[in-house]
């Protein structure tokens, strides 16, 4: 059976999260508990579990169904962010770039942090600011997913320059200046892997 578009991107983001469990854990183990990779890859390993039980029967219900799973499965602070991040976009309605906007107020305000803060808010919101500009401006879906991946690429190595305000790295002041931030570097491996696999993904339109 056929994917929906958004079906496919939700497996894809798992299947990429678990694959990088153990890159997403050493980035985390810089500057913070180490337990990023391990606690996201669980936490997509049940949803992929429980994939054939999944309500899918629109969109919305689908993404906020996905939330709930990770919510219950991922530990530490990346579970709320993660699973409210789904579930928001679950409830906006409207279109991908609407639920990323959703999802994106959702993080802010479940972990009081915005961008500047080094999370992943630092690559989601320039991935989503580059999606609508190209789509704005006519660009295809896969064009545009093209653009916002690389956007997030640069904004995800740029927090490398940053100092933690949020999570368990914002205990080592100064330190945490040099390496980039984990949420964010993980955001940008899961854009990059929708672009990269977009031609195969064969999914309806």
């Amino acid at each position: 059976m056929s994917l929906t578009r958004t079906e496919w991107v939700v497996r894809t983001i798992a299947e990429t999260a678990i694959e990088n469990e153990k890159y997403f854990g050493d980035l985390d183990s810089v500057v913070g508990d180490g337990d990023f990779g391990y606690s996201l890859a669980r936490g997509f390993e049940k949803l992929l579990d429980g994939w054939d039980d999944l309500d899918r029967s629109d969109t919305g219900t689908f993404l906020k169904r996905t939330g709930m799973v990770i919510a219950s499965r991922i530990g530490g602070t990346s579970g709320p962010l993660w699973g409210t991040a789904f579930m928001r976009a679950g409830a906006s309605g409207g279109d991908a770039v609407a639920r990323l906007r959703a999802a994106i107020e959702g993080i802010k305000a479940r972990g009081q942090s915005d961008v500047g803060d080094k999370t992943l808010l630092d690559a989601l919101v320039p991935l989503t600011d580059r999606l609508e500009s190209e789509l704005g401006d006519g660009a295809s879906a896969e064009q545009a997913m093209r653009a916002a991946a690389v956007a997030a690429r640069e904004a995800a190595d740029a927090t490398s320059d940053m100092v933690a305000k949020r999570g368990r790295a914002s205990y080592t002041g100064e330190r945490s200046r040099g390496s980039v931030d984990a949420g964010a570097t993980a955001v940008a491996v899961l854009a990059e892997r929708i672009s990269e696999t977009w031609q195969k993904q064969g999914a309806a339109s």
